[in-house]
């Protein structure tokens, strides 16, 4: 136990506590405090019941004191432009963690043992929420391993390197290599009514740069495909489909106008749009 309790602090035996001191403000201890307050608090914590008054008051002292460390990893994080309770939020969940799983008899540091829970905890976050669309873990690391080892080989080349040169350095494939490029695309996204241009020009977004599809092209091209297997067609069964398709006549009507029965008109129609049908597919 530390030689001089802080002045936050005062004993209290009394409490239910375990005769642990009452820490009034135990996130404004000084690091050195924090540290040696620590050590008691987690050797009391070992001791009692989970789910009871006094574990509960240990447990929360213990993060309440511990959370500078917090703090200190998402000073880390600055860059990515969240906000920064939010990354402390989340960082604090590293911290309980920790926190549930630190264990004095190691004879290690909590400090040392807490970062890489905090730390690794605010990258999950980052790597499960921050892409715009969903990309394999695999190629998110690999944009990570694929910006640097551009930087890297840029510097030493005085030039961009190329997709064969990362992947020798990276010891992929280019065909990897051109993956994790292209998923590096997944990581940010922009709104399709977003501006582009000028000030003059606020009216213009990136949906009117976008084209659409034409489907009097796929009609043309259905057209063209078709026009060849109706010449194959006797002229009995190419009347036929004009009575039907162009005229638009029941089938009734049909067979009056060709001396048919109705159910010979479609049979007839049947097979001609079977072989049509085949013919279409096959190009």
């Amino acid at each position: 136990m530390p030689t001089a309790v802080p002045t936050e602090t005062r004993t209290a035996a009394e409490t239910g506590a375990g005769g642990l001191p009452v820490v009034e403000a135990p996130d404004k201890l000084v690091p050195k405090d924090a540290r040696e307050l620590s050590k008691v608090f987690f050797a009391r914590l070992a001791e009692l019941e989970e789910g009871t008054p006094d574990h509960q008051y240990v447990r929360t002292t213990l993060i309440d004191m511990n959370m500078s460390l917090v703090s200190y990893a998402a000073g880390r994080f600055r860059s990515h432009g969240d906000e920064r309770e939010d990354i402390v939020q989340v960082g604090a969940i590293g911290l309980i963690k920790a926190i549930d799983r630190f264990d004095l008899t190691r004879e290690v540091q909590f400090a040392s043992f807490a970062v890489p829970y905090i730390v690794g905890e605010i990258k999950r976050h980052y790597r499960d929420t921050s892409w715009a669309v969903h990309v394999p873990r695999r190629l998110q690391e690999a944009r990570v391993e694929l910006a640097r080892a551009a930087e890297e080989l840029g510097a030493r080349l005085g030039r961009s390197p190329r997709v064969a040169e990362l992947a020798e350095h990276m010891d992929l494939t280019e065909e990897e290599v051109v993956e994790a490029r292209l998923a590096s695309n997944g990581y940010t996204s922009m709104s399709l009514d977003a501006a582009i241009g000028d000030d003059e020009n606020d009216d213009v977004s990136l949906a009117h740069f976008i084209g659409e599809q034409d489907h009097a092209v796929e009609l043309f091209e259905d057209f063209h495909t078709l026009a060849p297997l109706l010449e194959r067609l006797g002229e009995r069964d190419r009347r036929l489909l004009h009575l039907r398709f162009v005229e638009e006549l029941t089938q009734s009507e049909i067979g009056e106008r060709l001396g048919v029965s109705q159910m010979q008109v479609s049979r007839l129609l049947a097979g001609n749009l079977a072989r049509l049908r085949e013919g279409m597919l096959a190009r």
